[in-house]
């Protein structure tokens, strides 16, 4: 019903910098809260950054400063700019999307297939 497909990734040296995409489509009424988790080798998903409808954003410490999250909703887009990037950045990252359904009434979460981010010392 709902598809999120995301673009970016890719391998970059330390201190670099990656933007990453995602464009959702389908049987879409609106988007409540969209946002980037990575999972890094051996390690559980963790949230890196979400943003609300109204532009409200959430970020775990480890991003501040660093890591940017935008979205335009007309287009039921998300991007993630990621700055000075770390090896500890590496990771596969998953879009999701709190999505209410083209009916208006019911609500599902999504998620992307993910795209690998791999940062070289």
């Amino acid at each position: 019903q709902v598809r999120l497909v995301e673009s970016g990734g890719g391998l970059v040296q330390a201190g670099g910098s990656l933007r990453l995409s995602c464009a959702a489509s389908g049987y879409i009424f609106s988007i409540n809260l969209m946002g980037w988790y990575r999972q890094g080798p051996g390690k559980q998903r963790e949230l890196v950054a979400a943003i609300s409808s109204g532009g409200s954003t959430n970020y775990a410490d480890s991003v501040k400063g660093r890591f940017t999250i935008s979205r335009d909703n007309a287009k039921n887009t998300v991007h993630l700019q990621m700055n000075s990037l770390k090896p500890e950045d590496t990771a596969v990252y998953y879009c999701h999307a709190n999505v209410v359904l083209g009916d208006g009434a019911r609500r599902n979460n999504y998620w992307g297939q993910g795209t690998q981010v791999t940062v070289s010392s």
